[in-house]
C-alpha cells in the first residue's frame, strides 16, 4: 500500500473517530437530561422516554462498534498491516478502503461472513 494513500486514510480515520466521539458525548448529555427529567406521572410520557433512552443506547452501541473498528484500523496503520485482508492476507482494493476505511476483509470474504450471519 503506498504511503500517500495510507496517510490520507489515517487522516480520514482520525476525523471519523473525532466525529463519533463528539456524537457520543452529545448523545450522552441528551440521555442524561432525559433521565433526569422523569418527573412526569403520565404513563405515555414515561413509556416514550423509555423508548427514547433505549434508542439512544442502541445508537451508541452501533457507534461504539464503529469506533472500535476505526481504532483497529489505526493500529494496523501503525503496524504496517493496513489494507491487508485478515482472512486471505491479500491487499484490500483501494476502492473498498475509500468506501469503508476501516474494512477488515476483501469484499469476497465479507460477503461470505454476511451470509453466515444470516
Amino acid at each position: 500500500m503506498d504511503k500517500a494513500f495510507v496517510k490520507k486514510m489515517k487522516k480520514r480515520l482520525e476525523e471519523m473517530k473525532a466525529d463519533i466521539l463528539r456524537q457520543l458525548v452529545a448523545e450522552d448529555e441528551e440521555f442524561r437530561s432525559m433521565a433526569g427529567s422523569n418527573d412526569t406521572k403520565d404513563l405515555v410520557d414515561v413509556a416514550s422516554n423509555d423508548i427514547d433512552k433505549k434508542l439512544l443506547s442502541a445508537l451508541g452501541a452501533q457507534e461504539l462498534r464503529k469506533l472500535k473498528l476505526i481504532e483497529s484500523a489505526l493500529t494496523r496503520i501503525q503496524n504496517n498491516k493496513y489494507g491487508i485482508c485478515l482472512k486471505s492476507g491479500l491487499p484490500i482494493p483501494k476502492e473498498r478502503l475509500d468506501a469503508i476505511p476501516y474494512a477488515l476483509y476483501r469484499v469476497e470474504y465479507q460477503n461470505e461472513l454476511d451470509r453466515m450471519r444470516r
